[in-house]
């Protein structure tokens, strides 16, 4: 039994690793390896995005079927043709997305109109892809992305890397991706470089939205013994980890019923006075329109709509003044996560980096040394960003 709970655990990605890691009860850890175990197998069948709302459908059957026994014909009716039409839905979602049975869909239109901050808050993640890849122009122009900013100054001195794949890997809920990039890093934990990841890979995921491509970041959706295997002598399993990938595409049309559905809960987000605060404490909001903190704009609005995981949203601002000015923001994750909540205070990095640079406020990235004992529990500093 312990020989096959270990082997599930060493097939497990970084991320997954990290959740079971951080239980330190052991049957409660095996019961967690296992349903994660269960979980993935159901996710990489492909049949998942479509059988999760049959279960829905028998009970609006059921509840139809209760009616009429009860003699509440029309009631009934009405109930079974709800039924009725729910199921028609999970079929044509069938047809037309699994086995790609539709109508052809043209190319989006790039999006150069649009400001940066159009761009950020504007950007949602796309999770059903129009089946043909991307053209040759518009990979070169991302592949020139990715390289443009992998150059840039990074927190970490560890190298991270951005590989580019095309293959139907299996990734979960997203359905007809096949063009990715996999973000890596030393294998050795260096919270800095999971930092670098979500900074780098969302600027890149900031241009392919511009382009008018559909991105989507995928985190424990991925299944990394697939992505392995394409990347072949690319990757070295001993010495590095796969922390995230990002599926890039066309975006399509044909999005199934429960990808909708999903999206549409991903889409809400906290209000700004639940993610920018005047202490560590995070009592008090700041007031984002009033002096000095309206200097920024929009730039809290872009940090407010970036993407995490789960849409967890667990990244928060801690705003510093000095004699009645900005100082510096510094970047808190408000979880102990050790990749997830890394990665959203990266990507938090990129967007505030962008607009203050849409803005012309000039300011640079530290790690300081700074007095934490007023963080609240399970709270992280990651990074400060300060005036210059």
């Amino acid at each position: 039994m312990q020989r096959k709970i270990h082997e599930i655990y060493g097939s497990l990605g970084a991320n997954e690793r990290a959740i079971v890691d951080s239980i330190s009860i052991g049957f409660i850890r095996s019961i967690v390896i296992r349903f994660i175990d269960f979980k993935l197998k159901l996710q990489w069948t492909g049949w998942l995005q479509y059988l999760i709302l049959v279960p829905i459908n028998l009970l609006i059957l059921l509840l139809a079927l209760t009616f009429q026994l009860l003699g509440l014909q029309y009631i009934a009716y009405a109930v079974y043709a709800v039924g009725s039409l729910f199921f028609l839905r999970i079929v044509f979602d069938v047809i037309a997305v699994k086995y790609k049975v539709r109508l052809p869909e043209k190319r989006p239109k790039r999006k150069e109109n649009f400001n940066v901050f159009d761009t950020m808050i504007g950007r949602s993640s796309c999770r059903s892809f129009q089946t043909k890849k991307l053209a040759n122009a518009d990979l070169k122009e991302l592949i020139n992305s990715v390289n443009k900013h992998l150059k840039e100054p990074k927190f970490s001195k560890s190298k991270v890397r951005i590989e580019y794949i095309s293959a139907q890997i299996r990734v979960w809920p997203v359905v007809n991706a096949r063009e990715f990039f996999v973000a890596i890093t030393p294998k050795e934990y260096d919270r800095l470089a999971i930092l670098d990841v979500g900074k780098t890979l969302q600027k890149v995921v900031i241009d392919a939205t511009r382009m008018g491509l559909g991105t989507c970041w995928i985190g424990p959706g991925a299944d990394h013994n697939s992505i392995i295997s394409v990347l072949g002598n690319q990757f070295n399993a001993d010495t590095e980890n796969i922390i995230c990938i990002c599926a890039i595409g066309y975006k399509s049309k044909y999005n199934p019923l429960f990808i909708s559905l999903f999206s549409k809960k991903m889409r809400s987000r906290m209000p700004i006075e639940s993610l920018f605060f005047d202490s560590y404490e995070m009592t008090k909001p700041i007031s984002p329109g009033r002096e000095p903190y309206n200097l920024f704009g929009k730039t809290y609005e872009s940090c407010r709509w970036a993407p995490s995981s789960y849409n967890g949203q667990t990244t928060r601002g801690i705003i510093t003044l000095k004699n009645g000015k900005f100082k510096r923001i510094d970047f808190i994750a408000s979880t102990t996560s050790k990749y997830y909540a890394a990665i959203a205070s990266g990507i938090w990095c990129a967007n505030w980096e962008l607009g203050c640079n849409a803005l012309n406020i000039k300011g640079n990235f530290k790690k300081l040394e700074l007095e934490t004992t007023d963080l609240k529990e399970n709270c992280v500093y990651d990074i400060s960003w300060e005036v210059v």
